[in-house]
């Protein structure tokens, strides 16, 4: 389990609360399962699994009404789908090649009126059409003079907590801990940063999973001052590269649907939109809804 004293990040400071998740790996007589409690986002997350899924499902509902969660959210193997449909299961999102190749689908199910209903999901369907509608924009782009770009050391942990500090009134995750960041690069996420006379205005990471050969393209963080340069594009460029180098092909990302700016540069990369979470985790001031974008590097 993951023991942390986690921190929601609100003005710039830190308010301790709970924890914000706990990694079990659940082991029964007739199935396994990689499961997280996500307290703060009052979620149960599954993301991988094998054995008997009927008694899995009980599983997830035991969680659910223990934590008095109100989403579920499975990455389901094809054939399995229909299993999880007849339980109340819905597709959300497609998160292609995920399994070594082999799709995963993002199934999901609400426990709760207020956590299934979307507020803004006509306006970021508007967001998404016009999104859409941008061609691919030249990946040979430059940084302006006076920036640099290189791969994040544990030196930069307490740099790092900084930027989503300031950058991110809430986040799903405990960012503006110096700690936290250090654990995870320690087991294995990858983080690309962007420095402006010696401070580091934007970075993004990499959160590998070595068992499947993927990543989730993630933490994309930006100092509101620096976002006319396109620095972002760049980061996730390196981030690419970085996992290439490392035979890993399939690449995702997960963007809040309601950023015109995030999905544009995931779709000018050459990203797909497989789905949209509803009311999928705690970012800024409010549950949000999240847009999956995915991409085969092997086609780079």
């Amino acid at each position: 389990m993951v023991n942390l004293l986690p921190f929601i990040i609100k003005g710039g400071e830190a308010l301790a609360v709970k924890k914000y998740f706990d990694h079990i790996q659940l082991k029964e007589r007739t199935f396994t399962a990689e499961v997280t409690l996500d307290y703060f986002n009052k979620r149960l997350k599954i993301d991988d699994y094998r054995g008997d899924v009927g008694s899995l499902l009980v599983a997830i509902n035991e969680f659910i009404q223990t934590h008095s969660f109100t989403k579920g959210i499975v990455k389901v193997r094809n054939e399995h789908i229909h299993t999880f449909l007849q339980h109340g299961f819905m597709v959300e999102a497609v998160f292609q090649k995920l399994f070594n190749g082999s799709d995963a689908y993002c199934m999901c199910k609400y426990y709760d009126d207020s956590r299934y209903t979307s507020n803004n999901w006509i306006e970021e369907d508007k967001i998404l059409t016009a999104v859409q509608k941008l061609e691919d924009s030249d990946l040979r782009a430059q940084l302006p003079d006076g920036y640099i770009v290189r791969k994040a050391t544990h030196a930069d942990a307490n740099h790092l907590a900084k930027l989503y500090a300031t950058v991110f009134e809430i986040y799903p995750t405990p960012l503006n801990d110096p700690k936290y960041i250090t654990k995870i690069i320690n087991n294995g996420t990858i983080f690309f940063v962007v420095e402006h006379q010696a401070e580091i205005v934007s970075a993004a990471s990499a959160e590998i999973n070595q068992e499947y050969n993927n990543a989730e393209l993630t933490d994309c963080a930006t100092l509101t001052q620096h976002r006319k340069f396109g620095l972002m594009k760049i980061l996730l460029l390196q981030l690419e590269q970085e996992l290439i180098n490392h035979n890993i092909y399939c690449a995702y990302s997960i963007a809040r649907a309601l950023s015109y700016g995030m999905n544009a540069v995931l779709k000018q990369l050459g990203y797909s939109y497989t789905g949209r979470l509803k009311n999928n985790c705690y970012i800024f001031d409010k549950l949000e809804d999240m847009n999956v974008w995915v991409k085969d590097l092997s086609s780079n």
